[in-house]
């Protein structure tokens, strides 16, 4: 799941790959403005075919695969 949110974490901000980790924070490791967040999340729905709770405080890439997660499970 990780290696596939990270992929369009990187496509959608023009980074590599290599700069997305668990533990990268969107705002503060990324410049990630909320445009660019809404984006991500909004290109994750449509890859993998789910619904984000964008009211959710979703700060770093493993809040956001661990809220994928629970949502498959």
């Amino acid at each position: 799941m990780f290696e596939k949110i990270q992929g369009i974490i990187a496509e959608q901000l023009g980074i590599e790959e290599s700069e997305v980790t668990l533990e990268t924070d969107f705002e503060s490791d990324l410049n990630a403005d909320s445009l660019d967040v809404f984006q991500i999340i909004s290109d994750i729905e449509d890859e993998l075919d789910i619904t984000i709770d964008t009211d959710q405080n979703l700060r770093t890439v493993q809040d956001l695969v661990t809220y994928i997660e629970n949502l498959e499970a």
